[in-house]
């Protein structure tokens, strides 16, 4: 099984273009989806960083075509109606970073991707690696953060010159159901405590619903240990002792926040995993930026997206695929003698991902 898995690891250089490759397959029934369930692999685009990580997945029975789409330059900065009919016919995929233009008229293409895929809740698990030091040692917590609504529902408008407003909205359906998501990844995933993070003593409405919610939620999972928590209080507690906490789920802003603080206490975003999660599917993502800095010098670190896709695996089941692909890559780390630059070594892309490799074939 382990040189199946080997064959289909593959690294891609490319530097133009964001591509799309899908590949469908009759699995995952469990997830409540009809039909095939296909997953989509899309690869960074124009000024990212170069490398592309294809995983697929060996033993899929039913292979169809593959699709690749290009999301290039051309001085466009939206999602060609191509990709967004590819993810609806696929339902799963693995995202490279976009990059959005600064200033009027350009809106966050991740933010359109989780709106126009009702991807409701962003998952990013942060754990310290083995072989890699930081200050911290023993962290692993997970972050939950609503993804579709909050400061960042997008509705803001000038009321006269020189005076902006911006709402934050909360609903109780969507605060419910990330509260619900979160009790349920932590019964899943062996998890022992929820916290729901708010600043409800300021926001006493809009908080204070999303925290309403999150109490309900607790009553329907007696065995996971519920707290409140302000969010500055979650901060200061953090970075003394991330060992205090297990699973955070919170509203859009504060996820943002947090997740991108709880990143920075494992290595930074360049280690760090992110899922989006919906009703219809899931889009798996590396959360660091597209780096145009190193694009086409084979320096970049695919770790985030390798640990991106292996959380894939494990939502459509596959299981012993992904232990495998991440033992290997934790291995390689530890090892510490093929680590990229932003870990403090001096190998290539392409030689970290070669040990990798090498590693599955073992196994």
């Amino acid at each position: 099984m382990a040189s199946r898995i080997l064959r289909n690891l593959h690294v891609i250089i490319s530097s133009h273009y964001f591509m799309v490759v899908t590949v469908s397959c009759l699995c995952c029934r469990s997830r409540k989806m009809s039909g095939f369930l296909r997953y989509i692999l899309d690869f960074k685009g124009a000024n990212n960083i170069i490398t592309k990580i294809n995983t697929f997945i060996n033993r899929i029975p039913e292979k169809k075509p593959t699709e690749n789409i290009k999301v290039g330059p051309d001085g466009k900065f939206g999602i060609p109606q191509a990709a967004i009919d590819s993810v609806n016919r696929n339902k799963i995929g693995l995202k490279g970073p976009l990059m959005t233009p600064v200033g009027k008229g350009h809106r966050s293409l991740n933010l359109a991707l989780r709106k126009e895929f009702n991807l409701y809740a962003n998952v990013r698990p942060c754990r310290s690696l083995e072989g890699y030091k930081t200050l911290y040692d023993q962290v692993d917590v997970v972050t939950i953060r609503e993804n579709t609504e909050g400061e960042y529902s997008g509705i803001e408008h000038e009321i006269v010159e020189g005076v902006v407003q911006s709402i934050k909205l909360i609903t109780e359906d969507a605060s419910r159901r990330v509260a619900e998501f979160a009790f349920q990844y932590a019964k899943e995933n062996n998890r022992q405590k929820v916290t729901a993070v708010h600043k409800a003593n300021i926001m006493r409405m809009s908080d204070g619903l999303f925290l309403r919610c999150c109490r309900e939620a607790a009553k329907k999972f007696p065995d996971i240990k519920f707290e409140e928590k302000y969010l500055d209080t979650v901060c200061l507690n953090m970075v003394q002792d991330p060992r205090l906490y297990d699973v955070l789920v919170m509203p859009n802003l504060y996820g943002d926040i947090l997740s991108d603080m709880c990143a920075g206490l494992v290595g930074g975003l360049g280690l760090t995993p992110s899922g989006n999660i919906g009703l219809n599917g899931a889009l798996f993502e590396s959360v660091h930026g597209t780096a145009p800095d190193i694009a086409g010098q084979d320096k970049a670190n695919p770790t985030a997206l390798l640990l991106s896709a292996v959380m894939m695996l494990r939502y459509m089941g596959l299981n012993s695929h992904a232990d495998i692909i991440e033992s290997a890559c934790f291995q390689t780390i530890k090892e510490a003698k093929y680590l990229t630059g932003d870990l403090g070594g001096s190998a290539k892309c392409s030689e970290f991902t070669d040990q990798i490799c090498e590693k599955i074939a073992k196994s």
